[in-house]
């Protein structure tokens, strides 16, 4: 059963004024970051600005991190409004929840940069971080929404140019097909507060710039997911981007993946980050650090 602070929390963002998908992407992000400006960032963790082989980064630090156990993050926001700032409190939590180091990287956003800008970044990213003598198998992918879906593009990019994989991935209500064919994006829109249908085509017309939405690396449901490591995929089942979780975690499974699929009951887009009032979303983060521990132990 849903927890009072949910409803409390879905009562608060359906009172909220409608934001118009179409405005310019500099208005939608300075939205974004006044809205993520309210979360809080626990104040002992450690905020250290990174140049990530030419892309902007930061170390996030709780206390008692293992240094040698790292957490490679790809925020969310549909490849083109996000950043390090408005994700800084999660990724703390899931970061202390996983008694490890945490990086983002600023990585390029559409439609200035359209893909595969996006995939790009990610990979030199990930190749900086191994280049400081980081051990990949002590190394999670991680990513929430867009950056969900980033996170299994990267990983099919590196692995096709022969790097080594990390110890595993985490995903985060993944948006994995930019086509906009999964059947939860009608059958959930009246429950969903934070997702449409309408957002979503926008951000995707923005971010592949004419290429064919099924391109593998832009919308990795249609990539080969052979070889890629261990997976913990979570999606609400309030939301509209349920199905792309789902058929993410159907077709890695069918190329041989590990995967652990976990559909939370009555949770909206990326509940993670409401961490600071919502009780399920502290119990999410704590199962991502769990995660996160058991795969990257010695």
């Amino acid at each position: 059963m849903a927890s009072k602070e949910l409803e409390r929390l879905i009562e608060f963002l359906r009172s909220q004024p409608e934001v118009e998908p179409d405005l310019p992407p500099a208005d939608l992000r300075a939205g974004f970051e006044a809205i993520a400006a309210m979360f809080p960032v626990p104040p002992d963790v450690s905020l250290q600005p990174v140049d990530v082989g030419g892309v902007p980064g930061e170390w996030i630090v709780p206390p008692g991190a293992s240094d040698d156990r790292v957490v490679f993050y790809l925020h969310g926001g549909g490849y083109a409004i996000g950043s390090i700032a408005t994700h800084r409190a999660m990724v703390a939590r899931i970061s202390e929840a996983a008694g490890a180091r945490a990086l983002v990287i600023e990585y390029r956003l559409a439609p200035e940069h359209p893909f595969p800008a996006a995939v790009e970044d990610a990979a030199a990213g990930y190749r900086w971080l191994l280049a400081q003598g980081v051990d990949p198998a002590r190394v999670v992918v991680a990513g929430d929404s867009a950056g969900g879906g980033l996170t299994v593009a990267v990983l099919v990019s590196l692995r096709d140019a022969g790097d080594a994989m990390p110890s595993a991935a985490v995903c985060l209500s993944p948006w994995t097909d930019l086509e906009g064919t999964g059947e939860s994006l009608a059958s959930k829109a009246d429950i969903d507060p934070m997702v449409q249908r309408e957002g979503i085509e926008i951000m995707a017309k923005m971010y592949l710039a004419g290429a064919d939405p099924r391109t593998p690396l832009a919308s990795p449901i249609y990539a080969d997911l052979h070889g890629l490591p261990p997976m913990l995929i979570h999606v609400g089942t309030a939301e509209v981007l349920l199905d792309d979780a789902v058929r993410l975690a159907d077709r890695a499974r069918a190329a041989g993946v590990e995967v652990a699929l976990e559909p939370w009951e009555d949770m909206i887009h990326v509940w993670h980050c409401f961490a600071h009032v919502l009780p399920e979303a502290r119990q999410a983060i704590d199962r991502v650090g769990e995660f996160i521990r058991e795969r990257t132990s010695s």
